[in-house]
């Protein structure tokens, strides 16, 4: 079942993550892998009718979704990524630009930093959890392109500090 995060301009100008927090705790307390892919946002935010922007473009909704992933930067793992909720969570966290024809075009330096950070922090997390399936990271990483070989995981694994 998918769960819908209701974020108000209030909520946003204020950096308050209230509206996400009771439902991240219930799932952490309770077995929170069964809550994959679970999760989306939606976010009223006033914006002038003729210079509608994505999201993404306006800085304070930006900036609550950086504080967000601050906080639980395993959330990647939460969002419904059929409905596109990761591409607009990463968008959130990476510099890029809007295409008519190729949509959204990522830097691709920045997103090569924030998906790697995202496979060490989330298969850290994963493994704490008990899980060491390598999957959902894997998965994760080719939404964005990249071919994450085996070999990083051995090397996390050898590393877990």
């Amino acid at each position: 079942m998918t769960e819908t995060i209701v974020l108000n301009a209030s909520h946003i100008d204020r950096l308050d993550l209230s509206p996400i927090r009771p439902l991240l705790e219930t799932w952490l307390a309770d077995d929170i892998l069964a809550h994959e892919q679970a999760l989306t946002f939606q976010i009223d935010y006033p914006q002038p009718p003729v210079a509608q922007q994505e999201w993404s473009e306006i800085p304070e909704v930006r900036l609550w979704f950086i504080r967000l992933d601050s906080l639980y930067p395993w959330l990647p793992l939460l969002l419904d990524w059929r409905s596109g909720e990761l591409v607009r969570y990463v968008a959130m966290l990476v510099p890029h630009q809007f295409s008519e024809r190729e949509g959204i075009l990522f830097n691709p330096q920045a997103l090569d930093i924030l998906i790697m950070h995202k496979v060490f922090v989330i298969t850290r997390w994963l493994r704490a959890l008990g899980n060491n399936s390598n999957v959902k990271v894997i998965q994760m990483a080719e939404m964005f392109g990249y071919e994450l070989d085996n070999s990083i995981f051995d090397l996390i694994q050898a590393h877990p500090d």
